[in-house]
């Protein structure tokens, strides 16, 4: 007869291999109606998503392609098409026009952080800073993130805040956190 500590930790390791055994789409949620690999890099894994065509041809506009191809690591606030759609009208058409790139590519950085920065990351960060976790984009200013609910809401230079609404999207040179909102600089 099997003792419960035994039987236990039966099950945790029977659940260990299974999870071991999925395949990676299984762990990486969904975005967009596309399964997200983290063996693809943030650009191959974008441009799959229908929740992020804006995102990506505001992304080839500023010439970040290359850049967000590349080793990183970088953590990435994803907007999607519904947070630019609440931008006052005609702004993202005119953000993506040649005259226009720098301020698109301000944007755009806006929403990258240098390294690999998980949700529990954010967390551990928060929890060392009275609940509020600051990070530096690669854009030079800082976003901060609040525990708000169960996730997280980010918290731009204006004063404006988005949702995280799915954390962790793991890629094979950083992470994606989708948003509903665009932050601004």
């Amino acid at each position: 007869m099997m003792t419960k500590s035994f039987a236990r930790a039966l099950m945790l390791a029977s659940a260990s291999l299974a999870l071991a055994a999925a395949p990676a789409s299984a762990r990486n949620p969904m975005v967009g109606g596309a399964a997200m690999y983290p063996t693809k890099n943030i650009v191959q894994n974008a441009v799959n998503s229908k929740d992020h065509t804006t995102l990506v041809a505001a992304v080839k506009a500023a010439d970040l392609v290359d850049t967000l191809s590349g080793a990183g690591p970088f953590t990435v606030f994803a907007p999607t098409n519904e947070a630019f759609a609440k931008l006052p009208a005609g702004t993202v058409e005119t953000l993506v026009k040649p005259e226009n790139k720098a301020t698109l590519t301000n944007i755009l950085t806006y929403h990258v952080v240098p390294g690999r920065i998980t949700a529990g990351q954010i967390a551990s960060m928060a929890a060392r800073h009275h609940g509020t976790a600051t990070l530096k984009t690669v854009q030079g200013e800082n976003l901060m993130l609040r525990k708000s609910g169960r996730g997280w809401t980010v918290v731009d230079a204006k004063g404006g805040s988005a949702r995280i609404t799915i954390p962790n999207v793991m890629q094979s040179n950083g992470v994606i956190h989708v948003i509903d909102t665009v932050l601004m600089p």
